[in-house]
């Protein structure tokens, strides 16, 4: 495939996302620009949750983006990886727990 509806260079371009609408755009960016600031977490940490949450959510931008991140806060491949299953499994986790939903519903509907 040559052509992919994600271009990598668009990443660049996130910082103009307010141009439509500065007000908010900022708004967002200083709220965006405080949660990754140190805190009770580590700036590595912050980069690493933000590194399996964006593989949740599958946002190829955000994946490029974190996995820097994590490697520019020194984080290494295994943490990197290991961030990526806790995801891995709170997603099949959250996914197989509204099993419970079925099963339910089934018993109900088989009264």
């Amino acid at each position: 495939m040559q052509n992919s509806y994600y271009d990598s260079k668009d990443l660049a371009k996130f910082g103009d996302i307010g141009d439509f609408e500065p007000v908010l755009g900022e708004k967002f960016f200083d709220y965006y620009n405080q949660v990754f600031e140190e805190g009770e977490l580590t700036a590595r940490e912050k980069a690493l949750i933000a590194l399996a949450v964006a593989h949740t959510v599958q946002c190829p931008y955000c994946i490029d983006a974190y996995t820097e991140a994590s490697l520019e806060k020194g984080a290494n491949e295994t943490q990197m990886m290991e961030a990526v299953h806790v995801a891995c499994a709170i997603r099949g986790g959250a996914t197989l727990v509204h099993g419970v939903q079925m099963m339910n519903k089934t018993k109900r509907l088989g009264m």
